[in-house]
């Protein structure tokens, strides 16, 4: 198993205990170790996914010993809704063209939330600097994309916005790796994508809702168009 995998097998592994009820809001995770026999990955993936949980806000780690250490859940599970989605999407039963449409609409109205108010998001540019990591793989890059985007939906507050894209966020891995593999230049394409990352979180912290709303939609839908021309 590759170790760059390895440490989404932890993520899925604790979205699936949110999911079902068996880890809540203020339950520990097993230790790094135990986990790590438990899911059959090194203890360096379960850092990884660990700290991308983290900068999530899924779950808050802390060292030393005692009642606060280890890693501790922060979030409730998603909702009925959410789950829904997410089947449909892991089912591939959404159109790629009207997926980037549902997510322009939703991602224009998140970005302007959330500038109208100033905000600094939380956790986001730390999830960019994960992001930046030069040995990261295209296929992980491309999920921790899906996870920024959902990120924005969730610091807006809004139960609706935040849930729509935690169900919808399989489709969207799915559309964003799809042709991603022909782009010949991936990483020129990747440094684009992250200086729009950081261009739309400008933009919010900035308080300007027309630049922040030019900014998603020229990102979405333009890697779209460069994906959907290697089709």
């Amino acid at each position: 198993m590759a170790e760059t995998k390895a440490w989404r097998i932890v993520l899925e592994h604790v979205e699936r205990r949110l999911r079902d009820g068996s880890l809540g809001p203020g339950d520990r995770l097993p230790g790094e170790r135990d986990l790590a026999t438990q899911l059959g990955v090194g203890r360096s993936s379960v850092r990884e996914a660990l700290r991308v949980l983290e900068v999530m806000g899924v779950l808050h780690t802390a060292t030393g010993s005692g009642p606060r250490a280890g890693a501790v859940i922060t979030t409730a599970a998603g909702s009925g809704v959410a789950q829904v989605l997410g089947l449909q999407a892991a089912a591939q039963a959404f159109d790629f063209d009207d997926i980037v449409e549902t997510r322009l609409v939703l991602e224009n109205a998140v970005v302007t939330s959330l500038a109208t108010v100033s905000m600094d998001v939380e956790g986001g540019s730390a999830l960019l600097d994960v992001m930046d990591d030069p040995d990261i793989t295209r296929d992980d890059f491309l999920a921790l994309d899906a996870r920024f985007h959902g990120l924005l939906a969730e610091a807006t507050g809004n139960a609706v916005f935040g849930t729509i894209m935690t169900g919808l966020r399989a489709a969207i891995e799915a559309y964003v790796q799809h042709g991603a593999h022909a782009i010949d230049d991936w990483e020129a394409a990747r440094a684009r994508l992250q200086a729009e990352h950081r261009g739309v979180l400008a933009a919010i912290s900035a308080g300007d809702a027309d630049d922040a709303r030019a900014r998603i939609h020229a990102h979405i839908s333009g890697y779209y168009a460069l994906t959907r021309a290697h089709d």
